[in-house]
This record gives C-alpha cells, structure tokens and sequence, in this order.
C-alpha cells in the first residue's frame, strides 16, 4: 500500500498531507504512478544538490506534496516537472539555510566576540569540480542536469521552462566556460611545476 510510511519519502508527504486527505482524493492512483516511476531519480536530484540526505529527503517530499496539491498540472512527461519543482525547493532551502547560518554566526559574534568559521573546500576535490566550482550557478546546474541526472536538452527545457535551442545554445557556452577554467587550472600548474623545478635547480647550484 503506498500511504504506509515505511519509506522515508512517501512518508514525509503521507504527514503532510494527511491519510484520510488521500485517501478520499480521487488523485491517491496518478500520485501513486509518480512515485513509482520518479521516487528515486527526483531523490538523487536533491541528494546531489543538499549538505545532508536529511535535506534531500524534506526537498522529494515537498517536491511530491506540491505534486499532489497540482495533480492536474502535471504534465505526462512528469520528470521535467518534478525536478523543475525540486529545484525551486532546494533554492528556498538554500536561502533559509543561508538566512539560519547568517543568525548563528551573529549570535555567535554576540556571545563570544569572535567570528565563526567557515567552513573550506577539500584540499583533495578534483580539478574538475573545482573547476565547475568556480562557474555560475546557472552554468553548474546545465552541466549537472547533463552530467549527473543524465537528461537530454528537451528535458532540461520542459525543467527550466525554455526551448530545447535555448538549451543547446546555453550549454555549448557553458561547456566552453569550463573548459576554459580547467585550462587554467592546468597552465597553473604548468607554471608551478616549472618555478619549483628552477627553484631546486637554483638551490642545487648554490649548493654544489
């Protein structure tokens, strides 16, 4: 039965919702299919997208409570639709988080008098990620949606609500920006490489 609660998601939006709600609401059957073909693609969406599986849990159950609340809005193609929503869930996480985090260290501030701090990037990520790290927002999620959630440019169009040639023509020039970016990355380290090498060479002149 689908309104058990046993799984995490499906529970979260059973809470929300209600049981005896769903229970008479003649769209319990179209939500029921969204779940069972979306569940775990919408999940991995949030997961890639949040700091805790807690938070990406709350982000698919409020992506499917709003789906459920806009049942007949959806459109056959659901998936675009789902990750659309779930992507303007997690931005108003985000700003939340951001606005809690922003009160902590205030508060912080207030009660010790010395700043919190935050929190640094692995020294250890790779050059790509920090590469797409240093890209646009809107630049990261194209090449993710491409990348990670493995949608084709119709899809990611229906998602973000434009043509599948605004698509193409977006993610072209994103893809240049990150090539871009990691040759820079490679010309650094191109450069770092040289000057330690005529640096021991030095050393080893003076030495000798």
């Amino acid at each position: 039965m689908l309104w058990d609660g046993n799984r995490t998601t499906r529970g979260r939006v059973f809470v929300r919702v209600g049981a005896k709600r769903l229970a008479r609401d003649g769209a319990v059957s179209r939500l029921e299919e969204l779940f069972e073909a979306h569940e775990r693609r919408v999940l991995a969406y949030a997961l890639r997208r949040t700091p805790t599986p807690a938070d990406a849990e709350d982000a698919a159950a409020e992506t499917f409570t709003i789906a459920w609340r806009k049942i007949d809005q959806v459109p056959d193609d659901a998936l675009p639709w789902l990750l659309g929503v779930a992507r303007r869930v997690i931005a108003n996480q985000r700003r939340g988080s951001q606005r809690r985090s922003w009160l902590l260290e205030k508060l912080g501030r207030q009660m010790s008098g010395e700043p919190i701090a935050h929190g640094t990037v692995g020294a250890d990520e790779g050059r790509a990620v920090a590469a797409l790290a240093r890209l646009r927002p809107d630049d990261q999620e194209l090449l993710r949606l491409v990348a990670w959630d493995e949608l084709d440019q119709r899809s990611i169009g229906l998602m973000l609500r434009i043509s599948a040639n605004a698509v193409a023509i977006r993610l072209h020039r994103a893809r240049g920006r990150f090539k871009q970016e990691l040759l820079k990355d490679s010309a650094a380290i191109r450069t770092s490489t040289e000057a330690k090498g005529t640096s021991n060479g030095a050393l080893q002149e003076h030495v000798e």
